[in-house]
């Protein structure tokens, strides 16, 4: 794949889109994207009819951080066999890469055939209701990142100018989200997400701050991918697995060790409940 700086953006997407085309199985073509973020790839690997694909096969962007393998898994979710693409770990713009690059997967993913997308991360609870392995169903964001994948010239043919953001999170999935999680008698608290930049985590000032803000959860990820997904026309539902309470709400200290511990405690719940959504939609 050709990712030369010189190609616009729509020609980098539609090269992608023909790698891709050319390494999954004949005829395959996803219409539900799944992103999995710090610890919580596992449901990657319960598709059925799993094609894994690593990232340096197509031409995606690798994280070096522990708990995102770097895989694409290809294949389908439930009795209505949904064909889902499913990002096995995410890059973040703390590790170098560009805005274009944090978000180049699930542009492409979009421009191949995927309408409909599930989000997920691990955050820390900003709301000191919210305790380590508990889910949370965003509602909204605060992009306090201080960049947008959006800046730039802007491709008509991708996406408006200037987004509206009014329902960055659809309401339809959302209900399907809470309606997936009744029927596995789980509770799927629902709330806003902060998005900073890290690699640090907040200062207990940072956490007040946030609170303040109206903030109930605080991760590094999730919104430039809402932001591009958003502007490409896709529909995005995004969960968060709370892992940690925010500095300052208990004496302990955050540790990226805890975050893959949490994710993993709760793996089985949130494969469960993607499983539930995703057949659903």
């Amino acid at each position: 794949m050709n990712t030369a700086p010189g190609l616009d953006l729509r020609a980098r997407l539609d090269a992608s889109v023909g790698t891709l085309t050319e390494k999954a199985p004949r005829g395959f073509v996803p219409r539900v994207g799944v992103v999995l973020g710090s610890g919580l790839g596992a449901f990657g690997d319960t598709l059925d009819g799993l094609v894994k694909i690593p990232y340096g096969e197509i031409g995606f962007p690798q994280s070096a951080i522990a708990g995102h393998a770097g895989n694409l898994c290809l294949g389908t979710v439930g009795a209505t066999r949904v064909p889902v693409a499913c990002l096995q770990g995410r890059v973040h713009g703390y590790e170098g890469h560009s805005p274009d690059r944090v978000v180049f997967a699930v542009r492409a993913l979009a421009r191949w055939g995927c309408e409909k997308f599930v989000l997920t991360n691990a955050a820390g609870g900003v709301n000191a209701a919210l305790e380590p392995g508990d889910l949370m169903l965003l509602s909204d964001h605060l992009n306090l990142m201080g960049w947008s994948p959006l800046t730039g010239p802007n491709d008509e043919a991708l996406g408006v100018r200037f987004l509206d953001m009014t329902v960055a999170y659809d309401r339809e999935l959302r209900a399907i989200a809470h309606e997936a999680a009744r029927g596995l008698g789980m509770v799927l608290r629902e709330g806003v997400y902060g998005g900073l930049p890290g690699p640090s985590y907040e200062t207990p000032a940072e956490i007040r701050m946030l609170r303040g803000l109206g903030a109930d959860a605080v991760g590094m990820s999730t919104v430039p991918e809402v932001l591009a997904l958003r502007h490409m026309g896709a529909k995005v539902v995004a969960i968060s697995c709370v892992t940690n309470k925010g500095a300052g709400i208990t004496q302990q200290l955050l540790d990226h060790k805890e975050v893959q511990e949490v994710a993993d405690r709760t793996r089985s719940r949130f494969v469960s409940l993607l499983e539930r959504i995703i057949a659903a939609m």
